[in-house]
């Protein structure tokens, strides 16, 4: 069992940057893939970014040099930097971690960039 909580987000003009956290408490976090997600009003929710175990990272091209992901292992923490904001990122953010029939979620971030 993870219980997964994220921090970061906030209002941020167009052009500015956004550091979110998640922070997982439980066993085994190393065998995890972790993942971003977002949720825009009325759309489906998207991945945004994923990093397996052994460091692989996927992107949505629409995100690719502008969002990267990270993880620590020791302190059980992933990250997503987002630079160059733009108002179409505009979204509550999700952590997720998937191994096997394992799939947990947080509670999510919003994140809106707006001047």
């Amino acid at each position: 069992q993870l219980q997964l909580v994220e921090s970061g987000g906030g209002l941020v003009q167009p052009g500015g940057s956004l550091r979110l956290s998640c922070a997982a408490s439980g066993d085994n976090f190393i065998i995890y893939t972790w993942g971003w997600y977002r949720q825009a009003p009325g759309e489906q929710r998207d991945l945004v970014a994923a990093i397996t175990r052994d460091g692989t990272i996927n992107s949505a091209d629409s995100v690719k040099g502008r969002f990267t992901i990270s993880r620590d292992n020791v302190k059980q923490m992933v990250y997503l930097q987002m630079n160059n904001l733009k108002p179409e990122d505009t979204a509550v953010y999700y952590c997720n971690a998937a191994y096997g029939p394992y799939d947990y979620w947080g509670q999510g971030t919003q994140v809106t960039v707006s001047s």
